[in-house]
């Protein structure tokens, strides 16, 4: 399984993929993660790339790749296309984060970007900002589509609660659990 997960710096990627990461592991598979940053302190891109399976031999996942895309703001989903494979989702949050060339004026954000991946592949959009204000802290958007990715797999509710546990600082976790819920229970 082949899982790209992509957003900007601040957005929590690194923490979403060490909880993936983790899941699976505990589920028995080899495991594979690497981290591609871009200017992640300054909202630049962020990539990283989990591979499981029997038996993973590189991290690195090529363009037609990708089962699944989990993309933390639309523009870094619609970068990221080329990387999923015919047949793959896109779990992506409807979040629009302007990159530094639209903030300085040199560019526009692409419009119609839903309606552009609609077009291409499956794609479940999701209001994860609401449902991370609904949770109590708009930083938790990773963890509502960590939970919207950990229902479409055959892992237990259970075992993403005890890595969720085990992974998430001890201050944090009752307002990711609620994050993780709510992704988790959508629809």
């Amino acid at each position: 399984m082949n899982i790209m997960i992509v957003g900007v710096g601040g957005q929590g990627t690194l923490l979403a993929s060490r909880i993936l990461g983790n899941v699976v592991i505990e589920e028995g598979y080899d495991v594979k993660v690497s981290e591609v940053h871009g200017m992640s302190q300054r909202g630049g891109s962020v990539v990283t790339y989990v591979k499981f399976g029997d038996k993973v031999y590189s991290p690195i996942i090529d363009k037609g790749e990708a089962d699944i895309i989990l993309a933390f703001e639309m523009l870094e989903a619609y970068r990221a296309l080329p990387y999923l494979k015919k047949g793959g989702k896109i779990i992506v949050n409807n979040q629009e984060m302007n990159p530094m060339p639209v903030i300085i004026g040199a560019m526009e954000y692409p419009k119609n970007i839903k309606e552009k991946l609609e077009a291409k592949v499956n794609v479940e959009c999701v209001e994860a900002l609401n449902l991370a204000k609904e949770a109590g802290n708009i930083k938790t958007v990773n963890v509502v589509l960590i939970g919207v990715l950990a229902k479409s797999t055959n892992i237990k509710y259970e075992k993403w609660i005890e890595i969720l546990k085990a992974t998430v600082p001890a201050k944090l976790l009752d307002v990711n659990l609620k994050a993780f819920d709510l992704g988790y229970n959508l629809k």
